[in-house]
């Protein structure tokens, strides 16, 4: 099989197709039109996030049988249009997942502690200890929106702390021992911590507004190392501003573009009130961006494939 990659990755995923007998192209330069007009002669296609696989790219590529997204979600492919075409999809949730839940777990702890407010106050020759008093994590709620491999992770590190973890998942029966599954209901009035594990999805867009924030019983914490536009910013603000939410660790930005590779141009206000919030901390989409993870990414896509076609 002809294998077109369209990202760069892990070597690996180049070394073992060709042991597989996969003759492997690779082209990081062209554009998407571009690739349409030579998609037809692949058999396979490796993306990250690149550029979108929209359903005028799967027509084009009439001998598709498989797209490896070497990545977490599928949110850049037309799912159904691709499983119309009995296009086989790979993506790789289980290669970064304890990336994203050490990521988190540091984004929370960092926040609680002011450690980075307080590491540019002593870097500036301040010393402020009161100022600087933390939080202990200990006796808490967390909650974790989003229970599959990324919401399972995090809720695995935390149990070497004394806390109660809870879980919601629009699917039922997800919880394990480490997290008990809620209603939203109880979701909301015992939260301390809300941590976001979901997919990007119609139902996940804007699921964090102000009537979310306002439903809860008790100002919290928020974490987002999933998709940048599960939280509507500005009402995020609103809620930092009138201390609803203690503070936000956020890995990732409504205002991303699609290929995640790059920031937006335009700085909106909203985005301005979060770069100088002393209680909320900012990371460019790379919790699940590890070295170990690059080569797990690239690993679990080859033995997704292989399975499937060797």
């Amino acid at each position: 099989m002809k294998v077109l990659h369209l990202d760069t990755n892990h070597q690996l995923l180049i070394e073992q197709f060709a042991e597989l007998g996969f003759e492997n192209h690779e082209d990081y330069t062209s554009t998407k039109e571009q690739v349409e007009e030579k998609i037809h002669l692949y058999d396979g296609i490796i993306i990250r996030s690149r550029f979108t696989i929209d359903q005028q790219f799967l027509d084009k590529a009439t001998n598709l049988k498989f797209i490896g997204r070497v990545g977490a979600g599928l949110e850049n492919i037309d799912v159904e249009h691709a499983k119309f075409k009995k296009v086989f999809l790979a993506s790789a949730p289980e290669g970064n997942r304890n990336a994203v839940g050490e990521h988190t777990l540091g984004m929370l702890l960092s926040l609680m502690n002011n450690m980075c407010k307080a590491n540019r106050q002593v870097k500036k020759g301040t010393w402020k200890r009161e100022a600087n008093r933390g939080v202990e994590l200990d006796g808490k709620t967390v909650g974790i929106i989003g229970y599959g491999n990324m919401g399972k992770a995090f809720a695995k590190k935390l149990r070497g702390f004394d806390v109660e973890v809870i879980c919601y998942d629009i699917v039922g029966g997800v919880g394990d021992e480490n997290a008990r599954q809620v209603g939203i209901m109880e979701f909301q009035q015992r939260s301390d911590v809300v941590s976001l594990h979901v997919p990007e999805t119609e139902q996940t867009v804007g699921m964090v507004n102000m009537e979310f924030i306002e439903g809860f019983h008790k100002p919290f914490w928020l974490l987002n190392t999933a998709r940048g536009k599960c939280v509507m910013t500005k009402d995020l603000v609103k809620g930092l501003k009138s201390g609803k939410v203690l503070g936000a660790g956020l890995d990732v930005l409504e205002y991303e573009k699609k290929s995640f590779e790059n920031m937006f141009v335009q700085k909106p206000k909203a985005f301005k009130y979060l770069r100088k919030a002393k209680n909320v901390l900012l990371t460019p989409h790379v919790a699940g961006w590890t070295v170990e993870s690059k080569e797990k990414l690239a690993q679990t896509i080859v033995d997704k494939v292989k399975e499937r076609f060797c």
